[in-house]
C-alpha cells in the first residue's frame, strides 16, 4: 500500500483527502503546518507529498526545499489557491512535480498522484547503492563490493525498503507495513529476526554496519 502525506493548514481540506484516498487505497497521513509534516515524514516515510503553499509559518515552498533535501527522488503535488502562472512556474522550479489549483475536482486530483507514482516507479534504477552495498532489483541480488550475496524474498524486500530511504529512520511499524502487511499476526520479533540475518550476510567478511537499530525507534541504513 502506498503512503501519501496530506499537508495543509485547512483541516476540511485535509479531511477530504484522506477520506478520499483512503477509499482508492492508499494510507494517507495529514498534518496541519509544516513542521508537522516534516515531522510525520520523517517518521512514516511517504510515497508521495500533497503540500499546500500558502501556510502560515513554514511555508510550502520551505517545506519542499527542506522535502527535496532529504530525498530527492520524492513526488510533490502542490496544492493551492494562487492560480496565476508565474506562481506555478515558481513552484514548479522550486521542484514541485505538478500543481493542482484550489478548488480542485478530486477525480483530476487522484489521476495526477497516480501519474506521478507510476512515473516514480518507471523513473527508480535498476540498482540501489549506498556506499559499498547495492541491490539489483532485477536479479534481485546484493552486493557487498564484489561479493555477491543472495537474498531470500523477505530479506530483499526488507533490504530494498532501508536502500530507497538511505540516512532515515524507519520506523518499525512502518517496515512491517511495507514488507509483511497490515494483517501480519505472527511473532512480534520476526523484524528483529531478518535483520539480525541481514546484519550476518551483509557483514560475512567483517564489513562494517550499514544497518544500524535506534533503540524504541526502528532501524537506519547509515554509515558506521
Amino acid at each position: 500500500m502506498q503512503r501519501i502525506l496530506a499537508i495543509d493548514d485547512d483541516p476540511s481540506v485535509t479531511s477530504v483527502l484522506k477520506r478520499g484516498l483512503s477509499y482508492e487505497g492508499f494510507a494517507v497521513d495529514t498534518a496541519s503546518s509544516g513542521v508537522e509534516g516534516l515531522a510525520v515524514a520523517r517518521e512514516h516515510a511517504p510515497d508521495l507529498v500533497i503540500l499546500d503553499v500558502m501556510m502560515p509559518g513554514m511555508d510550502g515552498l520551505e517545506v519542499l526545499r527542506r522535502l527535496r533535501a532529504a530525498d530527492a527522488h520524492l513526488p510533490v503535488l502542490l496544492l493551492t489557491a494562487k492560480d496565476a502562472p508565474a506562481d506555478q512556474v515558481q513552484g514548479l522550479e522550486r521542484g514541485a512535480d505538478d500543481y493542482v489549483v484550489k478548488p480542485f475536482t478530486f477525480e483530476v486530483l487522484v489521476a495526477r498522484v497516480r501519474v506521478l507514482l507510476r512515473r516514480r516507479e518507471a523513473d527508480r534504477p535498476d540498482v540501489l547503492r549506498f556506499m559499498d552495498l547495492s541491490l539489483d532489483t532485477g536479479t534481485r541480488l546484493a552486493h557487498r563490493g564484489e561479493r555477491e550475496i543472495a537474498l531470500t524474498t523477505t530479506e530483499y524486500d526488507l533490504l530494498h525498503q532501508l536502500l530507497e530511504h538511505p540516512r532515515r529512520v524507519l520506523p518499525r511499524e512502518l517496515l512491517m507495513e511495507r514488507v509483511w502487511g497490515y494483517d501480519f499476526g505472527g511473532n512480534a520479533n520476526i523484524l528483529e529476526v531478518y535483520v539480525k540475518q541481514l546484519r550476518q550476510k551483509l557483514e560475512a567478511r567483517g564489513e562494517p554496519r550499514l544497518i544500524h537499530t535506534l533503540r524504541g525507534t526502528g532501524y537506519v541504513l547509515r554509515e558506521p
